[in-house]
């Protein structure tokens, strides 16, 4: 319930409530992957059951596609949907500028080109993924597992030449064994601490042989939905360039918030 609810996930909570209010009624909705994400299919679960809501949820993930079903939505693949009105997804990071990194879930891949097939993307976030510069969350990066570990000293020596502030480059572990995404790729998560030019790095990095894609989503979020704690909610549309705020009241909703599983 969401009394017992800790600080950041009421932020999260409150953060995907507000942003489930921008679906309507028909819309093809882009379904991000990981712990905020998962609270706003809840949310759009319960605007189904309690609405009446028709929509068709387009999952970034086999994780956030099983929730989708679980919680009554209609599920559709990107092939099937072509194109989108809107994904509405969490991040890692944002800066002032809506520029993002994503990736920590290990579905950067889908979720970017599900992203960019889309007319919009909404980012729904707690207050503390919130920096000046990107670069304090490791910048994912997926890679084809053959030769993985040539292109990881690839990486390492174009970033030599980067405005960066560190150059740790790491696979990504389940366990004792390499992560894989849903695409079957691996992930190294480079530590840089601070990245000065975003947008350059974002294109150098895709020029490697054997990266198939990196988590800097540059230009492609249109509105952030910002949660806190208390229950206030900030928008801020980099279109519109203006900020609203708005506050959210908890309610005890045992459906929405029990097995929530993320």
């Amino acid at each position: 319930m969401a009394s017992d609810l800790s600080p950041i996930d009421k932020a999260k909570f409150v953060a995907a409530k507000q942003a489930s209010q921008y679906v309507e009624d028909g819309m093809k909705v882009g379904l991000g992957t990981g712990s905020t994400a998962a609270w706003l299919v809840k949310c759009l679960g319960e605007r189904v059951q309690e609405e009446g809501l028709k929509i068709t949820g387009i999952p970034t993930s086999s994780r956030t596609a099983a929730l989708a079903r679980e919680v009554g939505l209609d599920v559709m693949s990107l092939d099937e949907a072509r194109w989108l009105d809107v994904t509405i997804d969490g991040a890692d990071e944002y800066d002032g500028n809506l520029n993002l990194i994503k990736g920590g879930g290990g579905s950067l891949l889908q979720e970017k080109i599900v992203a960019t097939a889309s007319d919009q993307m909404i980012v729904i976030a707690d207050a503390s993924k919130s920096v000046e510069t990107l670069g304090s969350f490791p910048l994912p990066i997926e890679v084809v597992p053959f030769g993985w570990q040539t292109t990881k000293v690839l990486v390492e020596e174009t970033l030599i030449g980067m405005d960066v502030l560190g150059r740790k480059v790491t696979l990504r572990m389940n366990g004792e064994a390499p992560f894989y995404t849903d695409e079957g790729n691996h992930i190294l998560d480079l530590h840089l601490n601070r990245i000065g030019n975003a947008r350059q790095l974002s294109l150098v990095m895709n020029q490697i042989p054997g990266v198939v894609e990196n988590g800097l989503f540059i230009d492609i979020c249109d509105i952030v939905v910002i949660g806190h704690g208390d229950g206030r909610v900030e928008m801020r549309d980099i279109n519109q360039g203006c900020i609203a705020e708005t506050r959210i009241e908890f309610v005890e909703t045992e459906n929405l918030f029990a097995d929530l599983g993320d």
